[in-house]
């Protein structure tokens, strides 16, 4: 039998690799790929999300004195 290439044993290892988390991937991503001008605009969605998520508590008031 031939012996496999070895793209399939680099694809076949990192199938079993252990799994990493959604950051780990997405620093991962800006780190390779050079993407650094989407952290900005990740990082402001986020605290807009954490503003949308609190003014519906008990904590409302004291983020509308921000605005």
């Amino acid at each position: 039998m031939p012996e496999a290439p070895k793209d399939t044993n680099e694809f076949k290892e990192a199938a079993n690799a252990a799994r990493t988390g959604l950051l780990v991937e997405f620093w991962d991503f800006l780190k390779h790929n050079k993407k650094w001008w989407l952290l900005p605009i990740v990082v402001m969605m986020l605290l807009v999300g954490v503003l949308v998520m609190l003014s519906s508590t008990a904590a409302a008031p004291f983020i509308y004195t921000l605005f």
